[in-house]
């Protein structure tokens, strides 16, 4: 053997160690590098969360792009006298008829138009309805102009996207975001009155928002914003789209809206399956009276708070917007039969209408 054979080994056998030892050295700092990227990965969470964050936001961003371009400020004067006030609005049609507030327009008949892209018009004020808090503008010139979509609010749901775009402070074309908070509130107008069917939302509104839409992720206007709870946060306001829709029709062909009167405040409701099996009824929604204007003829006929009226003058409710529809001038100076729910009951009240 030879002497040196033993001597050799050894050095091998240490060259050979050294080598596995680098290579777990290798490996080591490979799991290191291994560890350190997981810990700086997003957990599967928050990397659900970033993809939802980012779909909100595009589908925030979508409907600005689509309906931003109808949203007008309003210029308002008296005559010749200097601006007395100033509100948003939407353009509902190519033609310009803008819808916005009545407490916007303030009674003037002519507004000044300002569009996003820097256009301006003269329009005139082709009839308000301070019962509902909604007025109608044309622009005077001719003029092919962009316009939004009215959606259908009856379709609504808590908890869907709501976005305000206005004028706030005059800081043109503002946005902002929400959800829809509830559903068939009632919010008493400027003269009084009880607008029914109005929703909440939390997107926030300030002065020079009232008359622009609040749209959902459709890109639909829901709304006409009318309101905020002074002093409280993410309360706020907007008439239906459906009852806008309504009192649109009622300003282009009349130049006013004219309707009977009941005096209540109403709300949709469920009716309670068990006792709408009991009685026979085919509809599954009513509209619950939440306040009974004294003297009104509500009151006279003998409603009270907590009924559910089914049907007004025989056609079914289905929900609070059905009476801005149904309360309508051919019942002014008529008795009609209001079907309620009371507790458990049926029942038939009469009402002597007459115009609002």
């Amino acid at each position: 053997m030879d002497k040196n054979f033993g001597g050799n080994l050894d050095s091998s056998l240490s060259f050979v160690l050294d080598e596995a030892e680098a290579d777990i050295g290798v490996v080591s700092a490979a799991l290191s590098d291994v560890d350190r990227l997981k810990d700086n990965a997003l957990p599967d969470d928050a990397q659900s969360d970033n993809a939802l964050l980012d779909a909100y936001s595009k589908a925030v961003t979508k409907v600005v792009e689509r309906v931003g371009p109808s949203v007008v400020r309003l210029d308002i004067r008296h005559g010749d006298r200097a601006r007395v006030g100033s509100g948003s609005g939407v353009i509902v049609s190519p033609d310009g008829l803008i819808l916005t507030n009545s407490h916007v327009v303030q009674g003037a008949k002519r507004a000044e138009v300002m569009m996003l892209d820097g256009r301006s018009f003269t329009g005139r004020v082709l009839g308000d309805d301070p019962d509902t808090d909604l007025a109608l503008v044309r622009v005077d010139e001719d003029a092919t102009l962009p316009s939004a979509k009215l959606g259908n609010s009856k379709k609504l749901k808590p908890g869907e996207i709501a976005v305000a775009i206005g004028n706030p402070f005059g800081f043109d074309a503002s946005v902002t975001a929400g959800v829809v908070s509830a559903l068939g509130r009632s919010l008493r107008s400027k003269n009084g009155r009880l607008i029914e069917d109005v929703i909440q939302t939390d997107a926030a509104l300030n002065p020079g928002n009232s008359g622009g839409p609040l749209v959902s992720s459709q890109a639909e206007v829901i709304g006409i914003n009318t309101a905020i709870i002074s002093g409280a946060q993410g309360i706020c306001f907007a008439v239906a789209s459906n009852t806008a829709s309504f009192v649109l029709g009622e300003l282009v062909a009349h130049g006013r809206v004219r309707r009977a009167y009941l005096g209540i405040g109403a709300s949709t409701v469920p009716l309670p399956r068990r006792i709408a099996l009991r009685l026979g009824l085919a509809q599954r929604m009513g509209a619950v009276v939440s306040a009974v204007e004294t003297g009104s003829p509500a009151d006279h006929a003998g409603l009270l708070s907590g009924d559910i009226l089914l049907a007004v003058d025989g056609t079914a409710i289905t929900g609070a917007d059905d009476l801005v529809r149904l309360l309508d001038a051919e019942k002014i100076d008529r008795t009609i039969p209001l079907d309620v729910l009371r507790r458990s009951d049926q029942r038939r009240f009469w009402a002597a209408m007459r115009e609002a």
